[in-house]
């Protein structure tokens, strides 16, 4: 069975574009404010000046929207360390799938594969003792997010790195290349949505970002505020010389 293609040709008229939408005027909170907090610790560990310094003028340039900013804490964070919670929930089944996936180069491995193969094996006591770490964390965010709309925070503890290093000093410390997740995974256990995006540049002329998280279910509002910050970031027309 043959069939035949008919193609017709449409004389288009122009379409006249409306302007975008006001920054501002993407979500409206008739009855107060929006109520952002930001923080860079504790919970999760030492944090590069330049990027503490990053997050914090990211938070205070919404107040020009006419919304309320305000350093918070996260007690459940500092109580249990994220990225433990994680490796010792998910170590059972990604470590079969590193094994196969590296099989044969392993001189070739990440950093995150090598530790995660490290890792000893989760017993059943401690995966519900993780569960239940995993709860904690989640409540936590949710009592935070019963007084404020988003959160703040920075994404890796560091400006932009070279690849390939294994150990990096932040603010006196030495940490594991594993650790640049401690501000990220949170969101893989809770569920949570975030945004990143680049704000500010460290003295080396490096990208730093930040991110922006939201309460279960409320993209819509990290959106909203990653548009109001793009809106009068510095940084929004640089890119690189390729």
């Amino acid at each position: 069975m043959m069939c035949k293609i008919i193609v017709t040709e449409v004389n288009a008229k122009p379409v006249k574009m409306k302007p975008p939408t006001e920054p501002s005027k993407l979500i409206s909170r008739p009855d107060r404010p929006l109520r952002v907090g930001w923080m860079v610790g504790p919970g999760f560990g030492p944090v590069d000046r330049e990027v503490a310094a990053t997050v914090k003028a990211a938070a205070e340039a919404l107040k020009g929207f006419g919304v309320h900013v305000e350093q918070v804490g996260i007690p459940a964070l500092e109580r249990d360390f994220a990225l433990d919670v994680f490796n010792r929930l998910h170590v059972m089944e990604m470590k079969p799938a590193f094994r196969d996936a590296t099989a044969g180069d392993k001189d070739q491995m990440y950093k995150m594969a090598k530790t995660m193969l490290s890792l000893p094996d989760t017993s059943m006591g401690d995966f519900i003792e993780a569960e239940q770490a995993a709860e904690r964390i989640r409540d936590g965010y949710a009592e935070y997010f019963r007084g404020f709309d988003a959160l703040i925070t920075h994404v890796l503890p560091i400006p932009a790195h070279k690849h390939g290093v294994e150990e990096f000093v932040i603010d006196g410390q030495t940490v594991d290349a594993t650790y640049l997740q401690g501000a990220t995974v949170p969101l893989n256990v809770t569920g949570l949505p975030g945004i990143s995006m680049r704000f500010g540049t460290s003295k080396e002329g490096l990208p730093i970002n930040v991110q922006i998280v939201g309460s279960w279910l409320a993209e819509t509002t990290i959106l909203h505020v990653a548009s109001l910050l793009e809106s009068i970031s510095v940084v929004r027309t640089l890119h690189p010389n390729l």
